[in-house]
């Protein structure tokens, strides 16, 4: 089965979306990319309690015979399994929703007010937007503004 690389992902989510809720994962994300001379498959799992070695290793074992009776890529590929760490990269409206209320970075297109980069509390997201509290500001924007947002973990420095 040949799939392009746009479509690679997709169609590896839904191969591995039942085994990841049957061993009590929740499916982060699922990346297919040209990293150097390798294609890349990562799939990114979380649970409330976090994720370790043994549940990424618990994951990889699983999905290994799915996707190779699948096939779902027609060429030669790394398959990562990972946690999605605790400064996380939000690519979807899922990864936006589930960390509302936590504090972001979101790097922009354009500058608003002379930054390329908020920093503050996600407070909203809907219809496409992103509201940012930054103190008692709280800035709004569309989705399509931000070209990057992950969350910011305060080590405490």
């Amino acid at each position: 089965m040949s799939t392009n690389v746009k479509n690679v992902a997709g169609t590896v989510r839904e191969l591995i979306l039942p085994v990841a809720n049957e061993l009590g994962y929740q499916l982060w994300d699922v990346e297919y990319v040209k990293e150097g001379a390798k294609m890349i498959l990562r799939v990114t799992i979380d649970k409330a309690e976090g994720v370790n070695i043994e549940d990424c290793e618990r994951m990889h074992r699983a999905i290994d015979p799915v996707l190779d009776e699948a096939d779902p890529i027609d060429a030669a590929y790394y398959l990562e399994v990972s946690s999605p760490g605790i400064e996380r990269e939000l690519r979807t409206d899922e990864h936006l929703l589930a960390c509302m209320g936590e504090k972001v970075e979101a790097r922009l297109y354009a500058p608003v007010d002379g930054t390329k980069k908020l920093v503050g509390i996600l407070a909203a997201y809907e219809d496409g937007e992103i509201a940012i509290a930054m103190g008692e500001r709280v800035q709004r924007l569309p989705r399509t503004a931000v070209s990057k947002i992950k969350t910011v973990f305060d080590f405490g420095d």
